[in-house]
């Protein structure tokens, strides 16, 4: 909630979407559930997670292009994709169809760097040339650039009777002013206020100025806005584990607790060379939640959320928790959902 007392003005949710390896369809079908099922309850948007060599959703594209048949108002997102997997060119097409299908709802997040777990399939992507390969935000910068319609050659061609345009195909107008930057570090954050791009935060950032997470990813926050050339119309997403448990029952919420209490002792201890640090896992009703997110530094500066599910639950647990958020956690914020003329299934 911003500082000046304003209601939470975007909610949504954050997903890795898990399957069964050995029934995959089933689980990407629940994937789709829950996001239709958050679309009839008004949220405002659906993010997925990248993964790769895992149990979860390795192609957000094709699963977005998916929910664009069966959603008509939820804005979906990635938060995050690693962009040192993908190629710049194919990516900016995958995606401008993407937002094209959805009608200009795409909010893709992106990461810089060497991706996660990059050993374990760096190979299969660039067998020949990874160590030529940059990772870095030069590689971000031209897939911006290919979404704005920079011209990939300087002039319209015809062979034969195919004809060609000078940039990505389809341009999808809007595309570039939706783009999202994965944060950790206050240098991150102020380059991606310097190169036009939104804000997410999330559970994991660096210890900068001790082991406090909240103030840290808050001066994060702060630096990106210092940096922002019109900070009135930049967004900073957070994406923080919320399991609220008001209409769970009694069996659920030991789970939901006890999968907590599994991850609580990383919490304020820096991790790794680079001192990463993890956000405590909010577990218990909507009230508590509401009052532990309103004394959260981070939170108080975020102006939309993407609370992230947690990990291997069960489907009619994350109905649960999704609708739970929706109906009783974001009224506690000051969130009024949008009118999906829908009814949650």
């Amino acid at each position: 909630m911003p500082t000046d007392g304003r209601p939470l003005a975007r909610l949504g949710f954050l997903t890795i979407g898990t399957f069964d390896p050995a029934r995959p369809a089933a689980g990407h079908e629940d994937t789709l559930r829950v996001i239709e099922r958050a679309e009839a309850l008004g949220l405002d948007s659906a993010w997925l997670r990248h993964r790769h060599l895992q149990h979860g959703v390795s192609s957000p594209v094709a699963v977005m292009a998916a929910a664009s048949q069966r959603t008509s108002c939820i804005a979906l997102g990635t938060a995050v994709t690693p962009i040192g997997a993908e190629n710049p060119f194919r990516l900016a097409e995958d995606l401008a169809t993407v937002d094209v299908l959805l009608g200009g709802r795409l909010n893709p997040g992106f990461s810089v760097g060497t991706p996660m777990n990059f050993d374990l399939y760096r190979e299969a992507i660039y067998p020949d040339t990874a160590e030529h390969e940059d990772l870095g935000n030069a590689r971000l910068l031209r897939f911006r650039d290919l979404v704005r319609g920079d011209a990939v050659v300087p002039v319209a061609e015809r062979r034969g009777f195919e004809e060609f345009a000078t940039g990505v195909q389809p341009h999808s107008p809007g595309l570039v002013d939706r783009l999202w930057y994965g944060t950790g570090s206050t240098a991150s954050a102020v380059w991606a206020a310097r190169n036009g791009f939104h804000l997410l935060t999330s559970s994991v950032t660096r210890s900068e100025i001790g082991t406090d997470f909240a103030a840290n990813q808050r001066a994060q926050v702060d630096a990106y806005l210092d940096a922002h050339p019109d900070p009135s119309t930049a967004r900073v997403s957070q994406g923080l584990v919320v399991i609220p448990t008001d209409t769970a029952t009694r069996e659920q919420e030991a789970r939901y607790r006890a999968y907590a209490e599994r991850r609580a002792g990383r919490v304020g201890v820096p991790t790794g060379p680079a001192g990463l640090l993890f956000a405590a896992d909010l577990v218990g009703s909507s009230v508590e939640i509401a009052d532990r997110l309103r004394a959260d530094a981070g939170y108080q500066v975020a102006t939309e959320v993407a609370f992230a599910l947690p990990f291997s639950f069960e489907p009619d647990e994350y109905a649960q928790i999704v609708s739970d958020i929706a109906e009783r956690l974001g009224p506690e914020l000051g969130w009024a959902p949008h009118d999906s003329g829908l009814a949650a299934p």
